[in-house]
């Protein structure tokens, strides 16, 4: 299987092959932002004009076929925190949101989940059987304490999802070529993956390049979910396409990844 590029109204996002519902990997491209933020920025808190990151929802929210007033988005705190979302947490894209989850789950109609990144994986999920979506948000550190094990679980627990009918998609985040890391990652991540983090870290005399993606498609795995699609885009190499918070020394906006059920 294999990403998509799409092309709608001016905006360029990705989308997995195997998700059939309205989502979208967003780029850098087809917004309004200005400056370092050009153009298709969604990050409300990183110095950009509030009037040009509200129509870069807009415009994203028509290509969609989405509305901006059912948008749960989340404070992310890099942990394994998942919030089922519902129509009472709709509404705050520009405001303070009042909760930390780096996982959205729900089965609401009309819900979209929302996750902000720049070099974490994001990863959304479905499940059909049940109309069931979730989108997570994992660093190395939400990596290293599962937390799309936990959003599987969060699933199976609040819907009735039986992990081998969920459909995960891995979007695009730093890989293995850029990512680059002292021994406390692999540490932390040998502690959930076992004798399987050699397949997502390789050492590089006192440093280790590390494969976010690889590591979550494992604990995908894991937990039991066999449909997984995986973009073999990264932030990093493709930061003219993408922001990546290492490139940019954090001097950028935010792609997002959102699903809607």
């Amino acid at each position: 299987m294999a990403f998509i590029e799409n092309n709608k109204n001016g905006i360029t996002y990705m989308t997995a092959s195997n998700i059939s519902v309205p989502h979208a990997f967003t780029t850098r491209f087809g917004g309004v932002s200005k400056g370092i933020y050009e153009s298709m920025n969604l990050g409300q808190n990183v110095g950009d004009d509030a009037a040009n990151v509200n129509a870069n929802y807009m415009s994203l929210c028509e290509a969609l076929n989405i509305k901006l007033d059912n948008i749960v988005c989340t404070k992310q705190v890099h942990g394994n925190s998942i919030r089922v979302a519902s129509h009472d947490d709709c509404g705050r894209v520009f405001l303070d949101i009042p909760y930390e989850a780096d996982g959205l789950i729900t089965n609401s109609p009309g819900l979209s989940l929302a996750i902000f990144i720049a070099d974490c994986v994001p990863i959304l999920l479905y499940d059909e059987e049940n109309q069931a979506i979730a989108a997570v948000h994992a660093g190395w550190r939400g990596t290293a304490i599962d937390i799309v094990g936990a959003a599987i679980k969060g699933m199976t627990e609040a819907y009735g999802s039986n992990p081998k009918n969920i459909r995960g998609a891995i979007g695009p985040s730093i890989s293995v070529c850029c990512y680059e890391t002292d021994a406390d990652v692999p540490e932390a991540l040998a502690n959930v993956l076992g004798n399987d983090v050699s397949f997502c870290v390789k050492p590089m005399s006192e440093k280790f390049m590390v494969d976010l993606k690889n590591a979550n498609r494992l604990l995908l795995e894991k937990a039991g979910v066999i449909d997984i699609d995986i973009s073999q885009e990264c932030t990093s190499c493709q930061s003219d396409k993408y922001w990546s918070h290492r490139k940019t020394n954090g001097n950028r906006g935010s792609q997002a990844a959102i699903i809607s059920i």
